[in-house]
């Protein structure tokens, strides 16, 4: 991501459950008060997951709240909305997911200027092994940062 942008939020959740093979930047088709809730952090894309259909990618599951001050221009929280892409993006990804039976997972949401972006990863599922082998990894990492601490004290 370039200097001008703050993270809005993560979907840690993808990260345990997936491999990310590659990852994309795509606008998304918001209303008023939806950005203003995103403003104050009322964002959630844990079960988030993004689809092709009649030609257009589309975000499904992403729940932001309604805003407070929204009365009437509120939209339903767990709307569908448009992900903006060009054409041949949308085309690409869809056969590649088509193929490769992989899932389009957005990663994060994140103000790029005054523009909300979402980070796309091209994902393949993880097995259960997989998930232990990661968090094994971890641990040993975390030991050996541990040790190295003590050493230097």
């Amino acid at each position: 991501m370039a200097e001008n942008t703050k993270t809005i939020t993560t979907n840690k959740a993808a990260y345990h459950e997936y491999f990310v093979l590659e990852s994309f930047e795509a606008g998304i088709e918001l209303t008023g008060t939806e950005i203003k809730s995103i403003r104050r952090g009322g964002v959630n894309l844990k079960d988030a997951w993004c689809s092709v259909d009649n030609g257009e990618m589309l975000i499904k599951q992403m729940h932001i709240s309604p805003y407070d001050h929204g009365n009437i221009f509120n939209k339903d929280p767990m709307r569908v909305r448009k992900l903006l892409l060009h054409k041949k993006e949308i085309m690409r990804l869809f056969g590649t997911v088509k193929q490769q039976g992989l899932a389009l997972v957005p990663l994060s949401l994140y103000f790029k200027g005054s523009l909300v972006k979402v980070q796309l990863g091209l994902c393949k599922g993880k097995k259960l092994y997989d998930k232990r082998a990661v968090a094994a990894e971890k641990a040993a990492n975390r030991d050996m940062q541990r040790a190295i601490k003590e050493q230097n004290r």
